[in-house]
């Protein structure tokens, strides 16, 4: 099962700061710190989507609360922009002291320009990825409206953010605008995502250019077409999750991204989430496995028999790959499409010899094998028996031993 393990570190200011490290099944290929927007909280439906997404990747996670913020100690008043950036590396500090020196670092909203900012002062992350960040810091301020006059000439204001009261003074303001994000962004030296919704109205699309812009190669930018700020939907922050461990892999050192040593066995392990919800680990690979929506699965993975499909449709190209290579004939790409359904015995005509002496319901996979190039009438018949050959398929006929055991605790 994946694990989410409450925690606390100190933060920048002395207080304690909560967190939660989500850690995937087995040894993680690299850590990442995730910092969430202003006002927010490291329980944010999104913050915990992306951490979730992130673990089942092979990645854990470290979320926690700014100071004075969800459950840290600490009075909000008291901190500013660059408390929180101070908090983000205090974060990575706790990191490298109990786990390992973050490789990534992701943020979201505000959260996103603390990433930027802190990027270059934790010399082990390779990656940043941003999620409806803005360019500006001094951005935030848009959001206190009237009362930022207050703030101005009184010196402190109370505001209303998300339904909830905050008190702002004019130190946050005079931190905000001393920013320079900017230049922080052109000086990183990491690689960076910027992830950005366009109709985000929060943050607008704009912003995403500035930073895209500021930014040093390696860069690149995914839109997330209909997301809202806070990626409320939870098949955008699934997909913001899937985009970030894809993108961030290249950019690990290679010794952090191994196959568990001596583990030549696929491991399955249920995640926790949803009824039939399972993660797959064969070597360095990690996939899910589940159900339809229609049998009380999440629909997050193929099923059992959609993983035994695509083992003979793989293994079937495969081995007409290698025929065609040896026998120097030109097929293009080839493509295998299988369908899996089980069929009554007595009926199945084109079963072979695999429905003799059998009763009742019987496996049946159709395969169908095409190619981008020609083929003459006399090589169709080749195909079909060179497919015949794959050891997928031939397990499948000659059927196999399964043997059980119940582990013996450690």
């Amino acid at each position: 099962m994946l694990d989410s393990n409450r925690i606390s570190f100190r933060g920048a200011n002395g207080h304690d700061l909560a967190a939660r490290l989500d850690l995937p099944a087995g040894k993680p290929r690299a850590y990442a710190l995730f910092a969430h927007c202003f006002t927010c909280s490291k329980d944010l439906a999104a913050a915990r989507r992306i951490a979730k997404g992130l673990s089942e990747q092979g990645i854990g996670v470290l979320r926690f609360d700014f100071t004075g913020l969800g459950h840290s100690k600490g009075e909000f008043a008291n901190t500013n922009f660059s408390s929180n950036v101070a908090d983000l590396i205090a974060a990575a500090d706790y990191l490298r002291s109990n786990q390992q020196a973050p490789a990534i670092l992701i943020g979201h909203s505000l959260g996103g320009a603390a990433a930027l900012a802190a990027a270059g002062k934790i010399p082990e992350v390779k990656a940043v990825a941003t999620i409806g960040a803005p360019a500006d810091v001094g951005h935030v301020l848009h959001q206190f409206g009237a009362s930022l006059d207050e703030v101005r000439t009184s010196g402190k204001a109370d505001v209303s953010l998300g339904g909830r009261p905050f008190s702002i003074q004019q130190q946050f303001v005079d931190d905000a605008e001393g920013q320079n994000l900017k230049a922080a962004i052109a000086s990183m030296k990491k690689a960076l995502l910027v992830l950005h919704a366009p109709t985000d109205e929060v943050v607008g699309i704009d912003n995403a250019a500035a930073i895209f812009t500021a930014a040093k190669h390696p860069k690149s930018f995914i839109s997330l077409d209909a997301a809202d700020h806070l990626l409320t939907r939870p098949q955008d922050a699934a997909y913001a999750a899937q985009v970030i461990a894809a993108w961030a892999a290249r950019f690990l050192p290679e010794e952090e991204v191994v196959a568990d040593e001596g583990v030549d066995d696929v491991v399955v392990t249920e995640t926790g989430a949803g009824k039939f919800q399972n993660i797959v680990r064969s070597g360095r690979h990690r996939l899910l496995a589940d159900e339809p929506r229609s049998v009380g699965g999440l629909d997050s993975g193929p099923s059992p028999y959609d993983y035994l499909s695509i083992a003979l449709g793989a293994c079937t190209a495969m081995t007409l790959r290698m025929y065609a290579d040896r026998k120097n004939v030109d097929l293009g790409r080839i493509s295998v499409s299988v369908h899996h359904g089980k069929v009554d015995a007595a009926h199945c005509e084109d079963c072979e010899g695999a429905a003799e002496g059998r009763e009742g319901r019987i496996d049946r996979f159709e395969r169908i094998i095409s190619v981008e190039g020609e083929i003459a009438p006399e090589l169709r018949g080749k195909l079909v028996e060179i497919a015949g050959k794959c050891p997928v398929h031939r397990t499948l006929e000659a059927g196999s031993a399964v043997v059980t055991r119940v582990a013996q605790r450690k």
